[in-house]
């Protein structure tokens, strides 16, 4: 009985040894699910570039629009898993796999995170808000009557809000727009209170003064605007959300390919180049173990479950 179940472990073992010898073969997709330009998509990019002479062979941005990444998402977890189709997905993935149905998040397995992305609360110099504090004391007298913007249902920015509301006990009306230049165009223009915008936005709008920086949503202060407190910071316990960026591919990629990919992923992270290039985005560069990669997306998809239940958030 042991001899066959050798046997049998053998038999699954050596083809998925075979194709990581052959890999990469072709040229690699890494697909993104948001628009260019935007910061998952601009990582996307980067990678690429990286990566493609490390493995001696092309590497493309594919982009595949639509439901918050699930179309992308789709597409890579039913494409060939032999380690040419990959994507690069954020944080939402802990959040569209929850509110719409067609993907289960064991469909795609962690490959490498990258980096994480802190969001900054900023209003227009005009609301006259100079700290948060002031923001939260207007909600609380006014309940529902200020308005933030988002970037769309289940976005960072969404989730962001939904912590720091939850966390400072206060209802305010949120307005879901299409994107976060759509979300930030609401606050210039003062039909929207607040926005958390992610950090390169909000230092490009406030060293203009366009925006003033109240509170950074990350757990910790970002390199990019020292000077602003983070929410945790200001007394708004578990208001924090982490941002990441990261590469997934199919479940049903051999173990080998996965591991393969995570190496080299990771070396061209922690290199200066591409740390500086990560820096440049006000992102921070991440890197941990597949089993912590996983073992964050759980914790993060079981924290999200309880949000939106609490939140009452549904699918467009």
């Amino acid at each position: 009985m042991k001899r066959n179940w050798i046997a049998a472990a053998l038999a699954l073992l050596v083809p998925a040894l075979a194709a990581a010898q052959g890999f990469p073969s072709k040229t690699i997709r890494i697909v993104s699910g948001v628009t260019p330009g935007s910061a998952s998509d601009t990582m996307a990019r980067i990678l690429a570039e990286k990566l493609s002479p490390v493995f001696g062979q092309p590497v493309i941005v594919e982009n595949r629009l639509g439901a918050g990444g699930l179309v992308g998402a789709k597409y890579v977890a039913s494409a060939e898993p032999d380690g040419h189709t990959m994507m690069m997905y954020a944080s939402a993935f802990t959040v569209s796999t929850l509110l719409n149905p067609g993907l289960d998040p064991k469909d795609l397995a962690p490959v490498a995170t990258m980096a994480t992305i802190p969001t900054v609360l900023v209003t227009s110099p005009e609301k006259g808000y100079k700290k948060a504090a002031d923001l939260v004391a207007a909600a609380k007298a006014n309940p529902g009557k200020v308005v933030c913007s988002t970037a769309g249902i289940g976005s960072a920015t969404h989730m962001q809000l939904e912590r720091f509301r939850f966390s400072a006990g206060i209802e305010v009306l949120k307005v879901h727009m299409k994107g976060a230049p759509d979300a930030l165009t609401e606050v210039l223009a003062g039909r929207a209170d607040c926005y958390f915008a992610l950090v390169f936005q909000a230092k490009k709008m406030a060293d203009a003064g366009k925006v003033v920086a109240l509170a950074v949503g990350g757990p910790k202060r970002s390199s990019l605007m020292p000077d602003v407190p983070t929410t945790v910071e200001l007394g708004y316990a578990n208001s924090d959300y982490n941002f990441w960026l990261g590469v997934l591919i199919s479940s049903k990629t051999p173990r080998p390919i996965v591991e393969r990919l995570h190496r080299e992923i990771n070396a061209l992270v922690q290199t200066a180049d591409l740390s500086a290039q990560i820096r440049k985005l006000g992102a921070d560069p991440l890197t941990m173990s597949l089993a912590a990669f996983q073992g964050m997306i759980d914790e993060e998809l079981e924290a999200n479950a309880k949000l939106i239940k609490a939140a009452g958030i549904k699918a467009n």
